[in-house]
């Protein structure tokens, strides 16, 4: 065989090897795939606790459960185009998510979690706090030092490095973008108005990070950097996050407990709710629900009825064996009242126009 017919051969080899991973990888047409292995993509939020469902699922009932943790607004273009079997989510989908989606989509809460301010002041031994005009003007960028008074005002027993404030956000569509900017549009006129809210925002200042490990991951190598993360990230790795101010007024620490506490509201039937600024007297401010995605119709791009009936099994059980597992990852479970709202919702889902859930 000569030189140039082997280099064909091999490139071609190449190719058939690459576009085999590809369809691999992304899934393909979930629908043509192995019935006993279901894919997921979305929130890097929930990602610790999904890991630990799934492993545990899987134990039972020998399912496989492929997610793809790369953020809540790719989770949300994987399930548009059909890829995955469900996303998940940190914010509901939107008016011009909904209609590129093209169907009805159902909101099923998993779980509610914690959104910390972490930080990275080695000097700094005492837990910082912080209000929520403070929180507004660092990510504004108006206050460029964690010795500003502004900041020693309220941790006025604390002794504060002159360390320039390096800001860590999101890069990629996210849900924990969502629901901090939404907090912060709600308590600061000025973010409002100059910034907003969403899952992907023009950013005043600060170096972006993808998904709740990336930012971790700029926060823990940049002295002086604070950004938002979920709670478990923080925890995992050892990092320093503030008590913040409440609307009550109270300096709360981000726990189960006062997580559990800001989703302690009247859920509506859709389950689309916000947990940012609760009234809760004992509540963390900056929390927010998680919601796996699926189509209310099941019967699509050639779906069988059993993976329709696998998937719909699978959220069943998160939502209720699963729970046992959200307080040892930090996450808080569903209230009564929130469970009773994802039963409805998870009840509706229909193969061929029959409920699924029989």
């Amino acid at each position: 065989m000569n030189l140039k017919i082997l280099k064909l051969r091999n490139m071609l080899i190449i190719s058939i090897s690459f576009i085999a991973f590809l369809l691999t990888s992304c899934g393909g047409n979930n629908s043509s795939g192995d019935d006993n292995t279901l894919l997921g993509a979305g929130s890097t939020f929930v990602y610790p606790l999904f890991s630990k469902l799934f492993s545990e699922y899987n134990k039972i009932t020998g399912l496989q459960v492929n997610y793809q943790s790369i953020g809540s607004g790719g989770g949300i273009l994987q399930l548009t185009n059909k890829t995955v079997d469900f996303g998940d989510s940190d914010a509901p989908l939107n008016e011009e998510q909904t209609q590129k989606i093209g169907a009805p989509v159902l909101h099923i809460p998993m779980c509610s979690g914690a959104v910390v301010l972490s930080y990275n002041l080695p000097e700094v031994k005492d837990t910082l706090k912080l209000t929520p005009e403070l929180i507004a003007n660092i990510f504004l960028g108006k206050i460029k030092s964690w010795n500003d008074p502004q900041i020693g005002a309220i941790n006025n027993a604390v002794q504060l490095p002159n360390t320039p404030i390096v800001i860590a956000h999101r890069s990629d569509g996210s849900g924990t973008t969502n629901i901090f900017t939404t907090y912060l549009a709600g308590v600061s006129a000025d973010w409002n108005s100059k910034v907003g809210k969403g899952s992907s925002i023009n950013w005043p200042a600060g170096l972006g990070g993808k998904g709740n490990e990336g930012v971790a991951g700029l926060v823990k190598q940049t002295p002086g950097a604070i950004g938002y993360i979920e709670l478990a990230y923080a925890l995992q790795n050892k990092m320093s996050f503030a008590k913040l101010q409440n609307k009550s007024g109270n300096f709360i620490s981000p726990t189960v407990a006062s997580t559990s506490a800001a989703g302690n509201i009247q859920i509506p039937a859709d389950a689309k709710v916000s947990l940012t600024n609760t009234e809760a007297v004992d509540g963390y401010p900056i929390s927010g629900f998680t919601w796996a995605l699926i189509y209310k119709e099941q019967k699509y791009n050639s779906r069988s009825q059993d993976r329709a009936t696998k998937l719909v099994k699978l959220l069943w059980w998160n939502i209720h064996e699963g729970q046992q597992f959200c307080n040892g990852l930090n996450y808080a479970p569903l209230s009564p009242t929130a469970l009773s709202v994802a039963e409805t919702i998870l009840k509706s889902a229909t193969y061929d126009g029959k409920s699924i859930m029989q």
